[in-house]
């Protein structure tokens, strides 16, 4: 990315909010309403647009997207750093799988038959790599994480604790009322650059795969159902839930809390926003909306029960247009006799 240096040169070591900083911490203005922070921050550095160059007290980097740049410079001073490669005494890795000589398993992980485990990979303690599963070069386990058999993970993968891959989807049979389990035979793919949050669940196809494509990134406590297939570049925030076999496009941001019901496609390039709940199809790029937003707890009432008399006032509406077509038509009927 493009950038130019407004002012001195000057050394910084973290990144810091433009109220915080001091002169070794560098931080960015996107939105304008802190822009009368910007004149009084002490940091020694501050990503901005052309337009706010001249605002900044000291040094100013200048680029067309602030928060990208940002990200980048926050990754470079504050990236982790994996441990040395290798294997750690309390680990248990089955003799059958295969741990890249530069991959990292940490404390009390279990690795177990057939599992490929990629260049460069770290796997966080407590994790658990199941039978036959890959795990791309360059991947990385925070720790807890469970990786079911058979799951397929790309490169450079982000999985936080407690995420739960390819868990067996809620495949069930009514048996006259009784209810009988369908064993899940799919698996789940996961493609390059993926992110998946804290407590997040994937689970596994129930005959073909869930598959999750490339650069998409899952908020915590998000659930996916089995056969769900996400897009490349999607995002979904937190606490929201996608019922078997959806389809989302590509280059969606779904807001938190957000209810997609089963069995529906949702096309490329399509916000939805919180609280949402999505029962049929998205065929068109856009921003969509449900729910209701909070309003006082007397006039939510009052609203509430004039919404239960809708559908008996459209009936009653819709006897007073056909009284009033009838009307009109007898009024013609007599002004051409």
């Amino acid at each position: 990315m493009p950038a130019r240096l407004v002012g001195d040169d000057t050394t910084v070591t973290r990144v810091a909010s433009l109220t915080e900083a001091e002169e070794d911490a560098i931080s960015f203005l996107v939105n304008p309403h802190f822009k009368k922070q910007l004149s009084q921050t002490r940091a020694g550095a501050v990503i901005v647009s052309a337009d706010d160059a001249c605002t900044v007290p000291h040094s100013a980097i200048v680029v067309d997207n602030p928060h990208v740049a940002f990200a980048h410079v926050a990754g470079w001073l504050h990236g982790e750093t994996p441990p040395a490669a290798g294997i750690h005494p309390s680990a248990s890795v089955d003799p059958d799988s295969h741990v890249h000589a530069s991959a990292v398993v940490g404390a009390h992980c279990v690795v177990e038959a057939g599992a490929q485990i990629g260049a460069d990979c770290w796997l966080g303690p407590g994790s658990v790599i199941g039978p036959n599963v890959r795990l791309g070069e360059g991947s990385h386990l925070v720790g807890n994480v469970t990786l079911c058999h058979g799951v397929n993970i790309g490169r450079r993968v982000l999985l936080h604790p407690g995420a739960v891959i390819g868990s067996d989807g809620f495949g069930l049979a009514n048996d006259a009322g009784r209810w009988i389990k369908v064993p899940q035979v799919g698996g789940v793919i996961l493609g390059d650059d993926v992110e998946v949050g804290a407590n997040t669940t994937i689970d596994r196809g129930a005959i073909g795969d869930t598959v999750i494509g490339d650069g998409v990134k899952l908020d915590n406590l998000i659930h996916i159902a089995h056969n769900v297939k996400i897009g490349a570049h999607t995002a979904i925030a937190a606490c929201s839930a996608v019922a078997g076999s959806a389809i989302i496009g590509q280059h969606c941001a779904i807001g938190g809390a957000v209810g997609i019901v089963g069995h529906l496609e949702i096309a490329d390039n399509v916000t939805i926003t919180a609280m949402s709940y999505v029962s049929q199809a998205i065929t068109k790029p856009g921003v969509y909306s449900s729910g209701t937003p909070l309003e006082e707890n007397a006039k939510w009432h009052r609203n509430f029960v004039r919404m239960k008399q809708l559908d008996d006032m459209a009936r009653r509406l819709k006897k007073i247009e056909s009284r009033l077509a009838a009307s009109e038509h007898l009024d013609e009927t007599k002004n051409n006799d």
